[in-house]
């Protein structure tokens, strides 16, 4: 299925979770944010949270400095 993923279509396995996507990404393990249609998906809620056609995803990396 096509989901829209930081501004660009992705082709994602039709189950997949949030989790998944975060995985597919190679972000399990670093800080980041997950916003799926203008909602903010709570960590603890991604291997629950499934990802739909035509959503529109946004993954923003927390960046630390000062």
């Amino acid at each position: 299925m096509i989901v829209i993923v930081n501004g660009k279509e992705l082709e994602v396995a039709n189950s997949i979770t949030a989790d998944g996507l975060v995985k597919q990404f190679n972000y399990q393990n670093q800080r980041i944010a997950l916003e799926v249609n203008e909602v903010i998906i709570s960590k603890s809620a991604y291997a629950e949270f499934k990802i739909n056609a035509g959503d529109k995803i946004e993954i923003i990396k927390a960046v630390g400095g000062g």
